[in-house]
């Protein structure tokens, strides 16, 4: 099985400008903002997923590519590579996810990270895969409260029609950690949706956008996945202290930990940073195969 990371460094100049020339808006912080945690993503796979074959991280293009990483390692995947021309530059999550399936070589079964998720404690292959089939554990909703879970309730709705089911007034949310995907579904939702899909693809989170969940759900409904939850602790920078998860990354309690970033003023956020890059770097001291 293989991983993939979507990665994007804010702060990078060569992707500020192409934002501006094509948005012409202010850059919300928070969705781009680089942590500089990136590498200790990268060894806690490596010391705690040591079956993964692959490790692609997608960027938008090559500035976007840590002066540090190793390219014979870490398969870098620019998005022209996998997203056709017409919809590009895109700077929006969920359309850049939906075309994950496309990335050359690409195992059948795969785990998709965003780059705030941490694996701190060893994993085995059947936390994710189990004879074909995708982990998966979903939580049930009824209001689609905020653009994250209207997103999940438009993949829910299409995932439904394309698996032949009737609607529901309540809709499926995946848990919020790294998920096990199948390529072939992905195929298989593309065949079946292609035209709902291409018109849900938007240069800036809508509404209307459709994230990978789709892939997740159509995977339920047409019997590819079994119940399992990914051993996660969530955190929010709005609410956990620096403390709170330097210390649980010094001792964890579960296998991942996700860390979110939220809006925080500039002094909050550079010593919330260097608290986390100090607490990573002891627990992962040694570089991994994937920097230079």
């Amino acid at each position: 099985m293989d991983i993939v990371i979507t990665y994007v460094d804010g702060l990078d100049p060569v992707w500020q400008e192409s934002y501006r020339s094509c948005v012409g808006d202010t850059i919300n912080t928070k969705h781009f903002r680089d942590w500089g945690t990136l590498k200790y993503l990268l060894r806690g796979i490596e010391r705690h997923l040591p079956f993964i074959r692959n490790v692609y991280l997608v960027v938008s293009g090559e500035s976007q590519v840590p002066e540090w990483a190793d390219r014979e390692n870490l398969k870098v995947v620019l998005h022209r590579d996998i997203i056709p021309e017409r919809f590009l530059p895109v700077f929006n999550s969920a359309s850049i996810e939906i075309f994950l399936h496309r990335i050359p070589g690409l195992d059948r079964e795969f785990i998709y990270f965003n780059d705030d998720i941490f694996p701190l404690r060893d994993c085995r292959p059947e936390d994710f895969f189990r004879e074909g089939r995708a982990a998966a554990h979903f939580q049930r909703h009824l209001f689609a409260a905020g653009m994250y879970k209207r997103h999940s309730r438009n993949g829910d709705r299409l995932a439904r029609e394309a698996a032949g089911l009737g609607p529901s007034a309540l809709f499926r949310r995946p848990q919020h950690a790294c998920t096990a995907l199948l390529r072939e579904v992905f195929e298989e939702v593309w065949q079946l949706e292609a035209g709902r899909l291409e018109a849900s693809v938007s240069p800036v989170r809508r509404e209307d956008n459709v994230n990978f969940s789709v892939f997740a759900d159509y995977a339920f409904y047409t019997g590819r996945t079994f119940p399992h939850r990914v051993s996660n602790r969530h955190f929010s920078t709005a609410v956990a202290s620096a403390d709170k998860v330097c210390t649980f990354i010094a001792s964890p309690t579960s296998d991942f930990a996700c860390i979110n970033d939220v809006n925080m003023p500039e002094e909050k956020f550079t010593v919330f940073r260097d608290a986390l890059l100090e607490a990573f770097g002891k627990a992962f001291p040694g570089k991994s195969r994937f920097e230079l």
